[in-house]
């Protein structure tokens, strides 16, 4: 199993992105995994200098370019032909690894998916997958939570159908239940996509379609995944993020607000760490694009060493699901207008 990692990708490139690899090739139920780098020939090799053990398990790719934030992504993908990224994806497409990871510019590595991997047989458009936590201690895959911004609904009815088959091969949840993201529960509520997509989803048969859900809901457990357009989903996705970090900075400050709020905190401090790893997208890592030939996992662009070594294991998963052809399987069984 081998993982193409661009290495120059993200806020904290390369060193984080090689942290983060390291701990991957460190972890004992990731002995069969190697790893494809891509990035500064400098920094490839002082980390092969300094990881020795590693020799067999690593390849080292030196690129002279890097796709900056800043940066048009389809344009810069054309053109920088010499990137970490743009490397990385010619090498899952060329069969030498099984799956990208990058934390760097969503925009370029949704352009290097679509124009270099392709789109799966029939799907429509791919779908950045989310999974976050809900209170019955599971999860819940949103999609899409940001890959197309402008949806039909014949899109959200594919994106159901690949996150069904995402929880049911991946999370190892039986007959998910499916729900759309709406402002009301009531079949009525919403704009005309969402309408029409209540319609189109609740009259398919091969998927356990749940209803409206609201934003509010959505990690309450009673839904496995929650369907919506890419605009939609990154706007509750980056609000969830940040809410979690004011309410993680409000219970600190209280902590030590007072001596009487500082000694129950001492006491609470265990409980908080468990709240506080379940809030923090580190332990998520990053999040599949579903839908094109080939893995594809897209990291926080603020990723740390301990973000990049759970984007890795996310890959490493993905990877032995053996999700492809399921996905292809489950678009071909259904036809979908427009």
């Amino acid at each position: 199993m081998k993982l193409a990692v661009d290495v120059m990708g993200g806020d904290h490139a390369p060193a984080a992105i090689l942290g983060g690899c390291k701990q991957l090739l460190e972890a004992p139920q990731f002995q069969d995994a190697e790893l494809v780098l891509f990035g500064d020939e400098q920094a490839l090799r002082t980390f092969a200098a300094e990881n020795p053990k590693f020799a067999s398990r690593i390849r080292l790719v030196p690129t002279t370019e890097v796709i900056g934030f800043d940066e048009s992504p389809t344009a810069a993908y054309k053109k920088k032909k010499d990137s970490s990224l743009v490397r990385a994806f010619e090498a899952v497409k060329a069969g030498e690894a099984d799956c990208v990871v990058s934390a760097g510019s969503t925009g370029a590595i949704l352009t290097g998916a679509t124009l270099t991997l392709r789109r799966q047989k029939g799907v429509k458009r791919p779908a950045i997958a989310t999974q976050m936590p809900t209170v019955t201690g599971g999860s819940v895959l949103l999609l899409d939570s940001g890959a197309n911004t402008d949806c039909k609904p014949g899109y959200l009815q594919q994106f159901a159908l690949m996150g069904k088959a995402y929880m049911e091969r991946v999370a190892h949840v039986e007959n998910p239940r499916i729900g759309l993201l709406s402002n009301g529960a009531e079949a009525e509520k919403g704009n005309m996509l969402t309408k029409e997509a209540h319609e189109r989803l609740a009259a398919m048969d091969n998927i356990r379609f749940v209803g409206n859900v609201e934003g509010r809901d959505m990690m309450n457990g009673d839904i496995d995944v929650l369907v919506c357009d890419g605009f939609d989903g990154n706007v509750l996705l980056k609000g969830f993020e940040g809410a979690a970090k004011v309410i993680l900075g409000f219970l600190k400050d209280a902590m030590y607000s007072s001596l009487r709020c500082k000694l129950g905190g001492l006491l609470a401090k265990p409980a908080f760490s468990i709240v506080k790893k379940k809030l923090d997208y580190k332990e998520y890592g990053g999040s599949p694009l579903l839908g094109v030939n080939g893995g594809v996992i897209k990291a926080h662009g603020s990723s740390d060493e301990k973000a990049i070594y759970n984007a890795l294991r996310q890959g490493y998963t993905w990877v032995a699901s053996d999700l492809i052809p399921l996905i292809g399987e489950a678009i071909a069984s259904t036809v979908i207008e427009d």
